[in-house]
């Protein structure tokens, strides 16, 4: 008789700053839609509360755990915090996602199944089935921009390489040399998702529609997205050139 298969433990990580209103009810969807997950909030001391919030909830169910953060530090180390977390307690997958709904926890299954084949699933806005509601056409055109130029410099084989939505084989982590980010903006995802191919993770994407946040304000910030766009172009062709101080990615 051949031995029983090891259930992988999931995390499932939350950045959030001012986020209140939107935590309760999402935390409650993620669970409905992926019971045996644990959640992990990273707040950065929210002057709404939100943090708070998640205490209370974490005193509660001890599914829900929280890391708070002494400010607004950025969802690239937000991420990297739930990464380090994520190795620390021997979770065996780490599902990545916002706050404010944008993300729909209904996609959670899909992207977990699609760990059975991959090492890195992507909640894809741009493979058929995805999408985007009620974006203008300028932020189409640049998210489409920006894609493009991220899967031709760094050589990533996904459609979507800007999205936040992913889960990710906690032991593939471990080897793709992540303490040498150089990004902390939004030019973030697409470093991650290069240096994840460099260690040879298989990624694959399942469709979903990003949504627009229930409630709250958008972080978007222009002058982060155009400076992170320049990050992109420095960071993609060094990686394109073999530049970039590691081992130059395969074909």
């Amino acid at each position: 008789m051949s031995a029983p298969v090891a259930v992988q433990r999931i995390l499932v990580s939350l950045a959030t700053y001012n986020e209140r209103d939107n935590l309760a009810p999402l935390i409650s969807e993620i669970q409905a839609a992926v019971p045996e997950a644990d959640i992990l909030v990273i707040d950065d001391n929210s002057p709404d509360g939100t943090g708070k919030l998640a205490d209370e909830l974490a005193a509660k169910d001890a599914r829900i755990h929280v890391l708070h953060r002494p400010g607004k530090l950025g969802l690239g180390t937000a991420t990297l915090a739930g990464v380090r977390y994520a190795c620390d307690h021997d979770y065996g997958l780490l599902v990545n996602m916002d706050a404010d709904f944008s993300h729909p926890p209904r996609y959670l299954p899909a992207l977990l199944a699609g760990m059975k084949q991959q090492d890195v699933m992507i909640g894809s806005r741009y493979v058929p089935g995805g999408g985007v509601s009620n974006w203008p056409w300028s932020r189409r055109v640049l998210s489409w921009g920006v894609n493009s130029v991220a899967r031709l410099l760094f050589r990533i084989p996904a459609h979507d390489t800007s999205g936040a939505y992913r889960c990710y084989r906690v032991s593939r982590l471990r080897q793709a040399k992540l303490e040498n980010m150089v990004s902390r903006g939004y030019s973030f995802q697409e470093e991650m998702l290069y240096r994840c191919r460099k260690a040879g993770c298989r990624i694959g994407e399942t469709p979903i529609i990003f949504e627009n946040r229930r409630a709250g304000k958008s972080k978007v910030d222009p002058h982060e997205a155009m400076r992170s766009i320049g990050v992109i172009f420095l960071l993609g062709f060094k990686a394109f050139l073999g530049w970039d101080g590691d081992a130059q990615p395969g074909p």
